[in-house]
């Protein structure tokens, strides 16, 4: 039976370890022919190596697939043209961008330095941004294409210490949105896909006494359970889904909100800042979205 990828070839970023290898086996499962993106590179963005690129390449070759290698950094432009491009050199074509890849430099924010910001942003943001841009031309002109986003419940809801990482995911969730808008009249999809999985990334972070609990949690969740939703969202039977936030933890799939009005008050005269205390405040406070972890929202056991 054919898979759900058929005829298809995907460009899957950080695809050496974690979410991104499982990505990029399942995809080749299903029959995608595959660009394997990654430096390498250390979680805080250092020490390259061709390692993990060409250990995916030789598992899905082995498996009977086809896959080449790229080693470039999604956070250069250059790089990331030159990856579209090694997909259309090999394979004639491109289908599928996954944009995985990703560094983290948590520190709270009163610490944190320009590098530390910059780094994370590039990567995360500019990364997707990079790579999807480079990969739009491709698709305008075929008419068809698919982007998958990761973007992370560290800033669809919260989480301390990450406001570098926050931000760019944040980031990432505007820019998928503008793609499905500015995209759609040529049959192209843009989703977001917000990964709980147990990875290199996760398990930087700090453990502390009350970090402990979650991350014990975080453990169970695999890498691999990410995977069938990337391929589902790759593939035309998702073409119903277009600009939409999928969050995935364990075996639980969520459709997570995007901001919409929640109440309104008016007044026809205008406001001043004593209305606005005395009159908007206790109309709408009542209905402020409490200051809440990750944690806090998710807080019972994985499925």
């Amino acid at each position: 039976m054919a898979g759900m990828l058929e005829n298809k070839v995907a460009l899957v970023t950080g695809a050496g370890r974690g979410i991104g290898r499982e990505i990029a086996l399942m995809m080749a499962a299903h029959g995608a022919r595959i660009v394997v993106n990654d430096p390498g590179v250390s979680l805080d963005g250092k020490d390259e190596t061709d390692g993990p690129a060409n250990e995916v390449v030789r598992d899905i070759k082995a498996s009977g697939g086809e896959a080449v290698a790229d080693y470039g950094s999604v956070s250069d432009p250059v790089s990331a043209r030159e990856m579209v491009a090694r997909s259309v050199d090999t394979f004639g074509r491109i289908d599928v961008v996954v944009n995985n890849a990703g560094i983290l430099r948590d520190v709270i924010f009163h610490k944190m330095t320009d590098e530390d910001w910059d780094s994370v942003v590039k990567v995360h943001l500019y990364g997707s941004y990079n790579v999807s841009r480079a990969a739009a031309d491709h698709f305008r002109k075929q008419e068809s294409g698919t982007f998958v986003h990761m973007t992370s419940t560290s800033g669809l809801v919260g989480n301390p210490g990450q406001a570098n990482y926050s931000a760019a995911k944040m980031g990432i969730v505007g820019l998928s949105k503008s793609l499905a808008l500015d995209m759609a009249k040529f049959n192209v999809r843009s989703n977001c896909i917000s990964p709980f999985a147990w990875s290199r990334m996760v398990g930087s972070i700090p453990n502390t006494p009350d970090q402990e609990e979650r991350l014990k949690g975080l453990r169970m969740l695999t890498p691999d359970k990410i995977a069938p939703v990337a391929v589902f969202l790759a593939s035309d039977d998702s073409k119903e889904v277009n600009g939409q936030i999928l969050a995935v933890r364990g075996n639980e799939v969520f459709l997570m909100s995007q901001p919409r009005p929640l109440r309104s008050v008016h007044r026809s005269e205008g406001w001043t800042p004593e209305t606005l205390r005395d009159h908007m405040l206790p109309a709408l406070k009542t209905s402020f979205i409490p200051l809440q972890m990750s944690r806090d929202v998710f807080s019972w056991t994985p499925v």
